[in-house]
């Protein structure tokens, strides 16, 4: 268990792919973000700054190469924030970054931070946003701000567990194949340098309601919505030749901090692929409810969450493996990444769920949003954030056509639920309602 005197760190097991999958244009990234009530404070934010990373060690870190791994290797000194820009979540040079993997970014009354998957997932990404708002919020305003359910003590060292890997702790000797069928990609123009963000927001009670409808959950309906969108792309684009039809399917991480007393704040996800093989003929919005709603039931399980990730710690303590070059390592990890990775998927849907703010701090922030970074091959990904009633499901596209989020927002508001969207395209942006 790494602890904070420690003058190195192992990645995390989920970590590992990471550094071996980036490019010299990509890189996994994700964002968060709180919009305040008034405008951010650049002197306040850095300060704010300079005492919440002493409480994430294991976030002031930078990659090294080892001659059988990557490696994380402290930074002395400390992140200096910047201005946000309209085209987020691009590659990260972290050279230019002075080594860290990760920017915290403000922009009127907006506090980003973009995270380098290898530090950790969206549950870690999000406790390091709110602990670092709530420290700028006691700067600023003197708020009272308790600590707990998320947000961090900033005066009080980390504790072990915090700065542990998970995987290895939980992971048992069961074994998963990881064997997938292929799943059907979003075509479109590249647009890899621009990332184009489409966001709908929307009244979280009535988006429950309307999955409460159809005995699902909100994640179930907005997956099984993501599939119907895909699977008409596809129908119109491959005409009645059923055989060029393929499988598709949506990716949905899992936190495990579900199903275990952990309190890291590194990498603790797993993931299970839910879909509809429209080769079989044409699904209806319920028959695909109806398919996500059981293959989500069969894999939220313990027992087989475990075995999934439990394949790769196994792999990881592979002393063969573990003696193989890192240049040779990275080229057999970089290859399961692709054959075993987005390969397997049609897009992403990544929801944080809801995201709850003590009194003394919600008074202050008015919006708080999830989103993805562009995706290695998947062309686009949701993520979704609840806060203060309202849901943020953010699409993000490395394509110029727009036509699967278009879909996915008419279909809800056919559906009766009420969307206002908001682009970084201004003449995106507006309300869409159901016409009578």
């Amino acid at each position: 268990m790494p602890s904070p005197n420690k003058r190195w760190m192992k990645l995390d097991n989920a970590a590992k792919i990471y550094p071996a999958a980036k490019s010299r244009d990509w890189n996994a990234l994700f964002r968060v973000s709180a919009t305040l009530t008034e405008p951010v404070s650049p002197q306040i934010l850095q300060e704010a700054l300079n005492l919440c990373i002493k409480r994430f060690p294991s976030y002031a870190l930078r990659l090294r190469r080892g001659m059988f791994w990557y490696y994380l290797d402290p930074i002395e000194s400390l992140p200096v924030i910047q201005q946000d820009v309209i085209n987020p979540c691009v590659r990260m040079n972290f050279r230019q970054n002075d080594g860290f993997m990760f920017r915290v970014r403000y922009y009127g009354c907006r506090i980003s931070v973009e995270f380098f998957h290898a530090l950790t997932d969206g549950t870690g990404g999000l406790i390091f946003l709110k602990t670092l708002v709530a420290q700028y919020l006691r700067l600023k305003y003197d708020a009272d701000i308790p600590c707990g359910d998320g947000i961090l003590d900033c005066t009080e060292p980390p504790s072990p567990q915090e700065l542990e890997d998970s995987f290895p702790k939980y992971a048992r000797g069961c074994k998963r194949s990881r064997r997938e069928m292929r799943a059907y990609k979003i075509p479109g123009t590249d647009s890899r340098h621009f990332m184009h963000i489409t966001t709908g927001k929307m009244d979280a009670a009535q988006l429950a309601a309307l999955a409460k409808k159809y005995g699902a959950t909100v994640t179930e309906l907005l997956v099984s919505v993501l599939i119907l969108s895909v699977q008409e792309l596809q129908a119109r684009r491959c005409g009645k030749n059923s055989r060029k039809l393929k499988p598709v399917k949506i990716c949905v991480p899992i936190n495990l901090r579900r199903y275990y007393p952990t309190c890291t704040v590194r990498n603790f996800s797993s993931y299970m692929n839910p879909g509809i093989d429209p080769s079989l003929g044409q699904y209806t919005l319920e028959e695909i409810i109806r398919s996500v709603r059981g293959y989500m039931a069969l894999e939220n399980d313990e027992k087989l969450l475990n075995a999934k990730f439990s394949t790769n710690v196994s792999q990881e303590r592979n002393l063969a493996l573990r003696l193989v070059p890192l240049f040779l390592k990275s080229l057999i990890m970089k290859s399961v990444f692709i054959l075993h990775g987005e390969a397997l998927t049609s897009s992403t849907v990544s929801n944080l769920g809801i995201c709850r703010l003590p009194e003394g701090m919600s008074r202050y922030v008015e919006q708080m949003d999830f989103m993805l970074g562009p995706l290695y091959r998947n062309r686009v990904a949701c993520a979704c954030l609840s806060y203060n009633g309202v849901i943020n499901i953010s699409f993000t596209r490395s394509i110029e056509e727009s036509y699967i989020e278009k879909s996915f927002f008419t279909t809800l508001v056919r559906l009766g639920v009420h969307v206002l969207i908001e682009s970084n395209h201004p003449e995106a942006s507006g309300e869409l309602t159901r016409k009578e």
